[in-house]
């Protein structure tokens, strides 16, 4: 064989066995950058790196592969940050929405999506942080291998997987029952126009955010203000089918032919409603990876 033809041999070798881990490595990307455009750069750039490197020394090719993506990741939110770019400014990140009584692989989806209300929290750390967290607490990645990619010693890389998810506990919610039964008060109070009885499974601080699409983000703060909003838009002839969005309680928004109006996360802290995410962009939408609504 030809040194050549030897080359592209090797070259489709790693691109089948690459191709095999795309799934794992993108999950990795995403859970760090928090959206699926960027993880698939970052999962391009790591391809890229692999078509460039020497893999004769290469012993554990995932191992290599997601230190890529993750060194790639890092980048990405360094220069984010540096740009004071936010990416829930704009828009919100595609949802990952599954039934509730998903089966062990929508269970599995799910586990393996980025929760926004989890987003939220990684948005306010560091990249740094968050690398490690991610890494560590959720791919158990050891800390000698994270170090290498933040640039810490492994003692340092620990205490920021530690911060981190310090921050991530405080955060934690309440059962996804209770949160399922404020999230029907919501809409039965909005459809019935009771004010008084929307705004009690509202918290005072409450931020409402819509994204409509053309990076057009809106946002509405404050109970009162929400619940105005809540019963302007209520539709009688509209149904609500609870899914999980992200790791939250939600509902998919259709018309009677089943078709998805909306998409809402509920963020429920205390028995009160903190935050509600709402996708209402049709293009989105169509495209989105509903579970079966009927």
């Amino acid at each position: 064989m030809t040194q050549g033809r030897r080359a592209v041999h090797e070259l489709e070798w790693l691109s089948e066995h690459f191709e095999s881990h795309r799934g794992h490595l993108r999950s990795v990307a995403r859970r760090i950058l928090g959206s699926a455009t960027e993880a698939e750069d970052a999962v391009q750039g790591a391809w890229l790196r692999l078509s460039r490197a020497d893999t004769d020394g290469i012993q554990n090719l995932v191992g290599w592969l997601r230190t890529a993506v993750a060194r790639e990741a890092l980048d990405m939110l360094r220069t984010r940050n540096a740009r004071r770019e936010h990416p829930l400014e704009t828009h919100l990140p595609d949802p990952v929405v599954t039934r509730v009584d998903s089966d062990p692989e929508g269970a599995a989806v799910l586990a393996d999506s980025v929760g926004l209300a989890l987003q939220m929290v990684l948005d306010s750390l560091s990249p740094s942080q968050r690398v490690a967290f991610v890494l560590h607490d959720v791919f158990a990645v050891p800390f000698d291998e994270i170090a290498g990619i933040v640039e810490r010693s492994p003692e340092a890389t620990r205490q920021l997987a530690s911060r981190a998810r310090r921050r991530v506990q405080d955060a934690a919610v309440s059962g996804e029952e209770a949160q399922r039964r404020i999230v029907d008060a919501f809409f039965s109070a909005a459809r019935d126009g009771n004010f008084e009885a929307l705004v009690a499974v509202l918290d005072p601080d409450l931020v409402l955010r819509v994204d409509g699409g053309k990076g057009a983000l809106a946002q509405v703060v404050g109970a009162d203000a929400v619940a105005r909003q809540a019963m302007l838009f209520a539709d009688p002839q509209k149904l609500t089918h609870h899914v999980l969005v992200d790791d939250r309680p939600g509902v998919v928004v259709t018309d009677s032919d089943l078709n998805p109006v909306s998409v809402m996360a509920f963020t429920i802290r205390l028995g009160k409603i903190v935050a509600i995410d709402s996708l209402i962009d049709v293009d989105r939408l169509r495209v989105l990876d509903l579970p079966s609504l009927d």
